[in-house]
């Protein structure tokens, strides 16, 4: 177990924004977790989870507790069959990685997830997705350790109140008291995306003439369309998309189509505003304010160019939010989590 102290927080996030923290803890084995969470008892000091730090913001005061960073290794399929094969991947994996695993091997389930940053237990946290995929539709479950009640449990997907960007470990009462170890996925044994496909993804098939819908071609894909419109978060200092699409009901779909804004409707049923197209309508695709620039590539990505403060980065969303509710009457919501100040309490 890795212990280090007073590690800045802008060398552990891909927005590169943060003061120092504390302690940081590498855990790299099962017996790291509840020796590391021991350790922040003894010194009375709150901990903070953190994977590949690509939807996390950090603050200028740091965090006076203890950062625990994920990085325990392993993928292994559980059964196989000829429709559908069980895999489960450790915490501390990278995403990409285990999605290139199952790309390769032909199964299909998370090929449209291809190049998200991060590692595999923050993909549950946020229920992330793109192209018309997402967690919730293939997570079996979850194994983590209960800092309550010191012990490893699973946890069944049904468990986990699974919706847009939020689940059980990033909204509720049950934040912050579970370590994820691992994941377990339920992907198809066999090729079974078919068009029409989510629009960006159709238009990239449509202009290149593209027939094979195998996993590993529509990862290509998606990789070709995502190098193209988001910036490299070890190029480019981002945090991903930074504000949530929003979900409307059926009076806020009348006003929006009055606005003139395109109204998407998911599978469920929901109805939905692209929160980049609001800001791109706003005139603000490629501004810079604040030492940001909103990326010309893709409206929701805000891009640190040379910001050197979270005051830098609360100047430059408060700018966006004013100017997009000014002009169309929504709210940006903020996707990236922050990383609390921190508190000392007692140990528990």
């Amino acid at each position: 177990m890795l212990i280090r102290e007073n590690v800045p927080i802008s060398e552990l996030t891909t927005m590169r924004l943060g003061g120092k923290a504390r302690f940081v803890i590498e855990i790299s084995e099962l017996s790291d977790i509840p020796e590391a969470y021991k350790f922040a008892a003894e010194k009375k000091l709150p901990t903070f989870v953190l994977g590949g730090g690509a939807n996390t913001i950090g603050k200028d005061e740091g965090f006076d507790g203890v950062i625990l960073l994920n990085r325990l290794k392993g993928i292994e399929v559980i059964s196989e069959t000829s429709d559908e094969v069980v895999i489960r991947a450790m915490g501390g994996e990278e995403w990409d990685d285990f999605v290139k695993y199952t790309c390769e091997r032909g199964y299909s389930g998370i090929e449209c997830l291809s190049k998200i940053p991060g590692t595999v237990g923050a993909a549950p946290v946020q229920n992330i997705g793109a192209y018309g995929q997402d967690i919730s539709q293939v997570l079996e479950s979850v194994e983590v350790y209960d800092r309550e009640t010191h012990e490893l449990i699973v946890l069944g997907a049904n468990e986990l109140k699974m919706g847009y960007r939020s689940t059980i470990f990033n909204n509720g009462p049950l934040v912050g008291r579970y370590f994820i170890v691992a994941a377990t996925f339920v992907l198809e044994n066999e090729e079974c995306l078919e068009p029409p496909f989510y629009n960006s993804l159709q238009k990239y098939i449509d202009e290149h003439n593209e027939t094979d819908f195998s996993p590993a071609n529509i990862r290509k894909m998606v990789s070709n369309i995502r190098a193209e419109k988001l910036p490299d978060p070890i190029h480019e200092a981002s945090a991903g998309s930074f504000f949530k699409n929003i979900f409307i009901d059926d009076g806020e779909g009348a006003k929006a189509k009055a606005l003139g804004i395109k109204v998407w409707e998911k599978a469920d049923g929901r109805k939905m505003i692209n929160s980049g197209y609001l800001i791109e309508g706003a005139g603000l695709k490629g501004a810079r304010m604040h030492g940001f620039k909103v990326s010309e590539k893709a409206a929701l990505i805000l891009i640190n160019e040379s910001a050197k403060s979270y005051a830098d980065l609360d100047a430059a969303r408060s700018e966006i939010r004013n100017k997009v509710q000014e002009k169309y009457g929504f709210y940006l919501e903020q996707e990236p989590v922050e990383i609390p100040i921190g508190k000392k309490k007692e140990a528990s």
